[in-house]
């Protein structure tokens, strides 16, 4: 790593990429390739997900592409008496409405050669969900609910159900988007979660899910595979000095289990900065530990032990 990467650019290229995205769609991806190259990820080369999820992935868009040719759709809703009977249909499991296209972005982030989190998923933390399953569940076994009838979201009368294809590690919280958006190529995604008086609610966590799923590798990978500074709480002249000295990286808020992460970066360092729930208000990651040290000198941090 002998390239210095001045991440307080960062928001300038992700500009870019939204905007060449709309018209060229694999460039919405040479972002998050370049970034994971940066940090030192190396594909490993089979581009294989974790799991059984080649098969439900292969399975699922060979059904959707035999529908499509034929005009047909999958049934929806539950098949028998028992509202909790999940077990294997021929349409599919209950959880999974065949009916709804699956956004373009999503299937072609998961079909990467370059995709971190298929070979590297133990630096994610997260768990994903393929093929997108609806909320409120049919099956009872998703924790998070629909829309509620006031969202800001879709409108009057349209579905109410969320698409969701990615959890947090405990399922304290799932990203989703829309059903009645998923008829778009990159459509906003939602997080799951509680509002002030406790009750479930949705709210925006990215402008796109091609957006999500680079903000997703800028919150992990920098901690696989860079050097990682966790800071309990921080007083008020050391985030004036964050916002003084590095960039906002042009991402919403990070909402994860409760946090509220802003994100900044300069050279060769991310830092976020949490003003929400967690252990840690702040975190520093940096590509090489000299960078790390030059950091802390510019946050005025003790950092040596």
């Amino acid at each position: 790593m002998t390239e210095t990467i001045d991440y307080g650019r960062f928001h300038i290229w992700l500009d870019q990429a939204r905007e060449a995205g709309a018209m060229d769609p694999g460039a919405r991806w040479d972002l998050l390739r370049r970034f994971q190259e940066e940090w030192g990820y190396e594909p490993a080369g089979d581009g294989c997900p974790p799991e059984d999820l080649p098969d439900e992935h292969t399975s699922y868009v060979a059904r959707g592409e035999a529908e499509a040719s034929t005009g047909a759709t999958g049934a929806t809703g539950a098949t028998g008496d028992d509202p909790q009977d999940d077990g294997p249909r021929d349409d599919g499991p209950r959880d999974v409405d065949p009916s709804l296209a699956i956004p373009a972005a999503l299937a072609q982030w998961w079909d990467l050669p370059f995709n971190s989190f298929t070979d590297r998923s133990d630096a994610y933390e997260t768990n994903p969900i393929w093929p997108p399953t609806v909320r409120p569940d049919p099956t009872g076994y998703g924790v998070a609910g629909g829309l509620s009838d006031d969202n800001p979201f879709v409108g009057p009368g349209e579905d109410l159900r969320m698409c969701v294809f990615m959890a947090e590690n405990q399922f304290c919280n799932e990203w989703g988007y829309p059903a009645a958006r998923a008829h778009l190529a990159d459509p906003q995604v939602l997080v799951s979660g509680v509002d002030e008086d406790g009750r479930e609610t949705w709210v925006l966590q990215s402008r796109s899910v091609s957006e999500f799923l680079l903000q997703l590798a800028v919150t992990r990978l920098p901690a696989a595979y860079g050097w990682i500074v966790e800071q309990g709480t921080v007083d008020p002249e050391v985030v004036a000095r964050l916002r003084a000295s590095l960039k906002p990286m042009g991402f919403l808020p990070w909402r994860e289990t409760g946090s509220h992460t802003e994100y900044f970066g300069g050279p060769d360092v991310i830092v976020g900065y949490n003003t929400g729930q967690g252990d840690c208000e702040l975190v520093a990651c940096a590509r090489t530990e000299t960078a790390l040290g030059r950091l802390a000198e510019t946050l005025g941090l003790d950092w040596e032990e």
